[in-house]
């Protein structure tokens, strides 16, 4: 183990800087289709669903297995890559993500995709924290800025652009294509890693001393903690007996897995790392980004969906404004990182963040594109300036050894942010659309003149189509009323939750100068892993 260093550190220096760019941008390809997938299927599931014959409640499952193995796999990438080395993980992880796609577009029913794709997110999850590291391992000073920002635009960028193009395949081709269109390039980074990657070697000698208990009680505490966190809002939380026990069991696993973690000698998750003042509040920023990224592109579809009636195309078009502001931002981003402090730059993300779901909240049942062009802009643009500093100081302070670990932890913190902020959102809609209606269906009595107009006038038209029928029209124009004020409820709901993310962004923005100011690393270290 002594010599590792000396071993990956000559092959190292045989790659050029046009090698090192070259090498990190085949491995940027697979992080990119990886988290694309999380989000690739949900503006499509009703049209899955339906070609696989499956309920509402059966298809929801397509992307949540995927989310609950990948949410395990992430904090393991880091002991994982110390076993296997950076290039075999990356490169078995890319060929396991391209064969189970190959499965997941052959699916012949609800439970073999649910069982593909769980194996999807297993096998593919590694690509995302190995990116992060890699960064670090082969960039020296400002070009870590540069690489950086490039590693927290694509992860915070595949996520949103998932609904669109998503949305345009389902609409041109099939939703088997969602999965078909991750051959070519998962072929090309399985074939492309093993030839050009080069930053640590295997150490197999590590399988002896693993924590496999602490693995054990990870995979549980994550599993259940996912579990209940995706079916807790459509089974009504803890009044559901399946619930009220994965809450339990993730509970229990989780107290423990820490304390296995904090004593333990060789953890599989460095969770001693959350120490050091800047890992441990970049973490919570990671999660508050996790929340502000995944569950605004959960629930700007779900309301063009639901309240607009949108296709999935049209929800796609719509969401990918924010996709090109944020790739308009990165230019900007770049060139204001190496001349002002990244603390600051942070700050501007999150409070622009904060300001884009304020322009969010006065949402109406008649929002379209062009409504959500402007809160929608602020997001896209925010979210580089938010993401990439997080990056750079959360992980760029830390000794090369704890590296990878600590990668896997804080990729494994947005991802928590995302399923946590998507549970409650679910909770939010679904709890807060009940009040709004019974608070609606108080001022809806006959008392009111104006509703006794509004019934007579669109109950005798509606009497009038149906050949003169005054009860049938009379029962067609309350239908129709309960129709109306069912759809402001859910509108004034859907203000509600971007209201709750707001709060989240606010907390963020005024903590960020608790952070200390880190210097990029000046160049890789030989132990990078």
């Amino acid at each position: 183990m002594t010599a590792l260093p000396q071993t990956a550190g000559p092959q190292r220096k045989e790659l050029s800087p046009r090698g090192k760019i070259v090498a990190f941008a085949i491995m940027c390809v697979g992080m990119f289709i990886a988290l694309l997938d999380i989000q690739i299927v949900s503006a499509s599931l009703r049209d899955i669903g339906g070609g696989l014959s499956a309920g509402t409640d059966e298809t929801a499952w397509v992307q949540t297995s995927y989310l609950i193995a990948e949410i395990i796999v992430i904090p393991l990438s880091g002991w994982l890559a110390r076993v296997m080395s950076t290039r075999w993980l990356f490169a078995v992880s890319a060929a396991g993500f391209t064969l189970t796609s190959l499965l997941c577009g052959w699916a012949w029913d609800i439970q073999s995709m649910i069982v593909f794709r769980a194996l999807q997110g297993f096998l593919g999850g590694s690509m995302i924290p190995m990116v992060f590291t890699s960064a670090f391992a082969f960039f020296a000073g400002p070009r870590v800025v540069v690489a950086a920002a490039t590693v927290g635009a694509l992860s915070s960028l595949a996520p949103t652009l998932g609904p669109t193009v998503g949305g345009w395949i389902t609409d041109h081709y099939s939703w088997h294509w969602l999965f078909f269109i991750n051959l070519v390039p998962g072929l090309f980074v399985t074939i492309a890693v093993p030839l050009m990657v080069r930053i640590d070697e295997p150490d197999w000698s590590l399988l002896k001393g693993a924590d496999y208990p602490g693995m054990l009680l990870m995979a549980i505490f994550l599993g259940c903690l996912e579990y209940t966190l995706e079916e807790g809002p459509r089974w009504d939380w803890f009044d559901d007996d399946t619930i009220r026990l994965t809450a339990w069991i993730s509970a229990i696993a989780g107290v423990a897995f820490i304390a296995r973690s904090l004593t333990y000698a060789q953890p599989v998750v460095d969770l001693r790392a959350l120490k050091s003042r800047n890992f441990a509040l970049g973490c919570l920023f990671s999660f508050i980004t996790g929340i502000g990224i995944f569950a605004t592109i959960y629930l700007t579809p779900l309301f063009l969906g639901r309240v607009r009636g949108f296709s999935a195309l049209d929800i796609g078009l719509t969401v990918f404004s924010t996709g090109l502001f944020q790739v308009s931002a990165i230019p900007l981003y770049t060139i204001l990182a190496r001349r002002v402090d990244l603390r600051w730059l942070m700050m501007v993300g999150l409070a622009g963040f904060t300001l884009s779901m304020w322009n969010f909240t006065p949402i109406t049942h008649d929002w379209g594109w062009r409504e959500l062009l402007l809160p929608q802009a602020f997001r896209g643009f925010s979210q580089q300036f938010a993401v990439a500093p997080i990056v750079t100081l959360t992980l760029g302070g830390l000794p090369p050894a704890r590296l990878k670990q600590a990668s896997g932890l804080f990729n494994l913190m947005r991802n928590l942010g995302g399923a946590i902020g998507i549970a409650v959102c679910g909770t939010i809609l679904n709890d807060r659309t009940n009040l709004h209606f019974l608070r609606l269906a108080e001022h809806l009595t006959p008392a009111s003149a104006p509703l006794r107009a509004l019934l007579a006038k669109v109950g005798a038209s509606d009497g009038a189509s149906l050949g003169g029928d005054v009860l049938r029209g009379q029962g067609a124009a309350l239908n129709q009323l309960w129709t109306l004020a069912y759809r402001e409820a859910q509108t004034m709901a859907y203000a509600d939750a971007f209201l709750v993310i707001l709060v989240c962004f606010i907390i963020a923005t005024l903590l960020v100068p608790a952070m200390r100011k880190v210097a990029p690393p000046r160049g890789p270290s030989a132990d990078a892993h």
